[in-house]
């Protein structure tokens, strides 16, 4: 048996087309106890989520926290879960169907666009060999995280280049790094958060609230704080908001270790006592609505802020299928295949055809099985 997938339904002449990976963190396939000690199984366990060694780390998560915390956050799944499921799952999809839709408008040539979650399902790899049955010859790996991080980014890149180990042919293979500074995609934010006002009465101060990391790894030379910190200044810049009409905080820290500050639940506990009682706070860093906004933004940060005497707090959503959100996406994904044939203004279905009636003509001329 081969070690290798293997091309097996190859023929000459086999239309091709350009894959896009669509990569997010993950859900549990349900909000039970069951399903989240699968899914934080995984995700806890991942060396790039937690930088521990491994030998204290595991008496740590298989000791106690698999134990203990899978029904405390079903129960915060089941706050936010809706009759299409997951939040985060609902979404993403109908990220998928849209950008399937612009690439189809966008291209002459075939863009096929999937799914695919870090932790959880779809998972990468199927992902991938949806990808690889579709035809694809060049890939495309988005992930949707603006702001580079070794524990979002790099970890669904090292998940790909797992499973494209395991591919006997393997394609050509583009990465995205980052968009955090891409203008469609700060136009797309200014958008939402303009839409919004227009809607509900200004706060006093935008809260950006990004999530969080450990101090360390900014030390370690992770570049995600200052890519934070851009995204910021060029929203408020879109937004021509002042100093003081705006600031960025970090939330869903975890452990004992100093992560990065200032933190979001500590700001807005805060901020009534400096006499800043109305806020809108966004979370730029996400791209679809999940447990973090939800539950943590929407809800439990709501709740410290009105009972440290805040008044008026609104949440600006994420911006999910959004039109926008979608065209910048799709503006990114035409930046990173340049070059690609399927991209291309001269592709042409016609020649292609023509083309693999050649390369059949020829290989069955000389005898070829396939």
């Amino acid at each position: 048996m081969s070690r290798f997938i293997n091309e097996q339904d190859y023929f000459h002449g086999k239309s091709e087309c350009t894959g896009v990976l669509l990569v997010n963190l993950g859900t549990p396939d349900a909000p039970d106890a069951p399903s989240l000690r699968r899914y934080l199984k995984e995700f806890l366990s991942d060396p790039r989520v937690v930088e521990i060694p491994r030998i204290i780390w595991n008496v740590i998560l298989y000791g106690i926290i698999l134990n203990t915390r899978p029904a405390k956050s079903a129960a915060k799944y089941r706050s936010v879960w809706t009759e299409n499921g997951s939040p985060l799952m609902h979404i993403s999809l109908q990220q998928q169907k849209a950008l399937q839709k612009a690439m189809d408008t966008r291209f002459n040539g075939p863009v096929k666009i999937e799914l695919a979650m870090r932790y959880g399902n779809p998972s990468i790899a199927s992902g991938l060999l949806k990808l690889k049955e579709a035809g694809a010859r060049r890939l495309l790996i988005l992930p949707l995280y603006p702001q580079y991080c070794a524990a979002t980014n790099a970890t669904s890149f090292d998940k790909v280049f797992d499973e494209l180990k395991r591919w006997r042919w393997v394609p050509e293979l583009r990465l995205v790094n980052h968009y955090h500074d891409h203008p469609g995609y700060i136009e797309a934010l200014a958008s939402s958060v303009l839409e919004h006002w227009e809607q509900h009465p200004r706060g006093q101060q935008l809260i950006m609230s990004f999530h969080g990391i450990p101090k360390r790894n900014l030390m370690l030379g992770d570049p995600y704080h200052c890519e934070c910190y851009k995204t910021a200044r060029l929203l408020t810049e879109a937004l021509n908001l002042k100093a003081h009409e705006w600031r960025v905080t970090f939330q869903s820290r975890f452990g004992k270790a100093e992560w990065l500050q200032p933190y979001t639940d500590k700001t807005l506990q805060a901020l009534p006592a400096e006499g800043i009682k109305n806020v809108d706070i966004i979370c730029p860093g996400f791209a679809a609505d999940c447990l973090e906004t939800l539950e943590e933004i929407q809800q439990e940060n709501r709740e410290y802020f009105q009972h440290a005497g805040g008044e008026n707090y609104h949440y600006i959503p994420a911006l999910n299928a959004n039109s926008k959100h979608i065209h910048a996406l799709a503006d990114i994904i035409q930046q990173h295949t340049q070059g690609w044939a399927e991209t291309s203004a001269h592709w042409s279905e016609a020649a292609q055809q023509q083309s693999a009636e050649r390369t059949l003509q020829y290989a069955s001329a000389r005898g070829a099985k396939k």
